[in-house]
């Protein structure tokens, strides 16, 4: 791939898509580069040459174990509507991400609502678990006690 390497591409589709489950397929396997994809976030790592079948029904499994993904199938975020959601999870309100990302107050409730309509959501507790699910966010707090 001319100006990317495949772990560069993984990391920058889980930055934009992090609920996106990722196959690596590769003609360069070996455990350092498998381990680092896997790190990275890929589910699975597979050598080429591929067998068509046993490739179509990883693929197919990887769809089945993702409910996102059907439910998001017809609607994807864009990529400022996953910014918005970033920065909504972060706690900010809708005029904050107005003047961090130079938009107008409105322009941000109007994506806030699309992104709840796409997400199948109606109220901010629900956006968060559906950001959870996602992959956005960590639910579990892993802070030890103090």
């Amino acid at each position: 791939m001319p100006g990317m390497n495949g772990i560069e591409l993984l990391t920058e589709a889980k930055h934009l898509a992090p609920w996106l489950p990722v196959l690596i397929v590769t003609g360069y396997g070996d455990i350092p580069t498998a381990v680092t994809a896997v790190k990275a976030g890929a589910v699975d790592f597979i050598e080429k040459p591929l067998e068509t079948e046993p490739f179509l029904r990883k693929v197919k499994s990887l769809m089945k174990r993702n409910p996102v993904l059907d439910f998001m199938k017809d609607k994807p975020l864009t990529k400022s509507e996953v910014r918005i959601l970033r920065l909504v999870i972060e706690g900010k309100s809708s005029k904050e991400i107005s003047n961090l990302l130079h938009r107008s107050v409105r322009t941000i409730e109007v994506h806030r609502a699309r992104i709840m309509h796409k997400l199948g959501v109606d109220n901010l507790v629900d956006l968060v678990k559906r950001a959870a699910v996602m992959g956005l966010i960590d639910l579990i707090d892993n802070q030890k006690p103090e």
